[in-house]
């Protein structure tokens, strides 16, 4: 008998229709100068063609690492595609992340070429002598850099190249792109996103929260962080028109791309939506009424955005869930038909969760014993998740059976789930600090503050915080005898912690709280000091 499904799940499929269908699709770009550039699918094709070739030239085998250092723009788009059509694996480096954690994340994914922003080129060639497997770096516009010898021009790069014909029948199994997260003490774990996972989720969320090919997707979220939430594939599928931002990630500059381009939809953490209300509220004249929606997501969505943006737009705020182990996007809260109905604060109440799974996974919340809890909307546990596009291991780290376990990702996060399917994060099992969507550990604080000699003990906390929802606060306890001033521990971390790391706060106490075991209690230190970033 002659199975019919054994046709690889390819992003090169998706690619090619969409090429084939709107080859006058538009992409706009701004560039690290601020210029903006337009294109169409079709001539981003003829380029995307020419990268594939490139990458032959460079060296650069099947399933090699290829890193970008970039914001987004329609280069970096070049990157995504280039790299998934021909079984490259595009390794997007967070530009936030520490100079250590820079290196380590290369050379663990033997990157052999980084394709780097000119405006990013001061931050990474300080770090190329600490490469070990990086052969060639490319800077992504007209001409290579002087502060990198050797390197070379992108557009340089692409007039040498004769393009790429048929895309390669690949293993659905394969790494497409390696995304790395900053999610806890240590150094970042890997998650390999493959063919297969990526293509599921695209075709997953796309049922789920339509795009069309007359929306205009702009993704405010980093290409550099869990593959922009998966807009770049989602949009490019659906043949919609899509808006690069760039380095320009001011409310000003993104609300200008709104009205100039009449964007439709958008996707970015609440600090993005925060900033950009208050800058709509002082200049009422501005007409965003071209957006419908926009994803939400990183940290919780505060219940008052989401209405104020609703009752004063018609701006559906849509929160989502996901985290880099599920390629992202896990859970999405939207109203089912009968809730349309229903009074705005009973709508908020389902709006405000993070929402409802995404079909084709599978959620569980379990005791600290592994026992399943009832999803009656009143016990919480740990929220397990499994589907065909969820991790199922860390990408060559030992670190794997802590977060993995019988094909269910352990989440860390501690949630309710509601009778009607709707899961309410409560909070983390670990006392990792969120701050503007990214994650901040308070370990790896707390232990670089106690290697100060005049330092005792240390403890560090995420407050409440007006614009990031949570920043960290440092409690101390100063030596026996030693004398240290916060700004001498403050200089003493900015060689240790990466800058938005550094607590707004450092509060010297007599003694930290403590639990049973001799842990410092953050629970205590939290409900005793939580409105101190609130002042002012």
């Amino acid at each position: 008998m002659h199975m019919q499904d054994d046709f690889p799940l390819l992003l090169s499929t998706l690619y090619d229709h969409a090429v084939w269908v709107h080859p006058d699709q538009e992409v706009v770009s701004v560039e690290a100068d601020r210029s903006q550039t337009r294109w169409k699918y079709g001539q981003l094709d003829r380029r995307i063609r020419l990268l594939a070739s490139a990458f032959d030239t460079l060296g650069i085998g099947t399933g090699e690492a290829v890193g970008t250092f970039a914001w987004n723009n329609h280069r970096h788009h070049e990157l995504y595609w280039a790299t998934a059509n021909t079984g490259r694996v595009c390794h997007t480096l967070n530009i936030r992340l520490f100079a250590d954690q820079i290196v380590y994340i290369v050379n663990h994914a033997r990157d052999k070429a980084i394709f780097v922003d000119p405006d990013l080129v001061p931050v990474l060639a300080p770090l190329l002598d600490r490469f070990e497997t990086v052969e060639t770096i490319v800077v992504m516009g007209e001409k290579a850099s002087d502060a990198i010898p050797g390197s070379i021009a992108y557009e340089d790069l692409l007039s040498d190249q004769v393009q790429h014909g048929d895309w390669p029948m690949l293993d659905e199994r394969s790494p497409m792109m390696f995304c790395y997260t900053s999610g806890t003490t240590g150094n970042p774990k890997g998650v390999a996103y493959t063919q297969r996972s990526t293509y599921l989720h695209t075709i997953s969320n796309l049922a789920n929260f339509a795009i069309e090919p007359d929306d205009n997707v702009l993704p405010v979220v980093p290409m550099f962080h869990a593959a922009a939430w998966g807009y770049p594939f989602m949009a490019t599928a659906k043949g919609a028109k899509i808006t690069y931002p760039g380095p320009d990630m001011s409310p000003e500059g993104l609300v200008n791309l709104f009205t100039q381009e009449q964007v439709t939809f958008s996707a970015g953490v609440p600090t993005v939506w925060l900033g950009i209300k208050q800058y709509l509220d002082a200049h009422p004249d501005i007409d965003v009424s071209s957006i419908r929606a926009f994803l939400c997501g990183g940290s919780a969505v505060p219940r008052a955005m989401i209405k104020a943006y609703w009752e004063d737009r018609g701006i559906r705020v849509v929160q989502g869930w996901g985290m880099t182990e599920t390629n992202p996007i896990a859970s999405m809260a939207y109203l089912k038909p009968h809730m349309e109905e229903w009074e705005l604060e009973d709508q908020l109440d389902r709006l405000e969760t993070a929402g409802i799974p995404t079909p084709g996974l599978q959620v569980k919340i379990v005791d600290e014993v592994g026992d399943q809890l009832p999803h009656d909307g009143e016990a919480f546990g740990e929220l397990l998740i499994r589907g065909p596009w969820i991790a199922a291991e860390y990408f060559k780290d030992d670190r794997t059976p802590q977060s993995f376990e019988d094909g269910w990702l352990r989440t860390g996060d501690v949630c309710k789930i509601t009778p009607e399917g709707y899961v309410r994060i409560t909070d983390r099992a670990k006392d990792v600090i969120k701050s503007g969507g990214e994650w901040i550990s308070s370990l790896d604080v707390e232990n670089a503050l106690m290697a100060h000699p005049a330092v005792a003990e240390a403890t560090v906390v995420g407050l409440k915080h007006a614009k990031w929802q949570e920043r960290p606060a440092a409690f101390v306890v100063a030596a026996t005898g030693a004398k240290v001033t916060e700004e001498e521990l403050l200089e003493h971390l900015s060689e240790r912690v990466a800058k938005w790391w550094l607590p707004d706060e450092i509060v010297f106490i007599d003694e930290i709280p403590k639990t049973g075991t001799g842990k410092f209690d953050k629970k205590v230190v939290r409900d005793r000091y939580g409105d101190l970033l609130m002042k002012g």
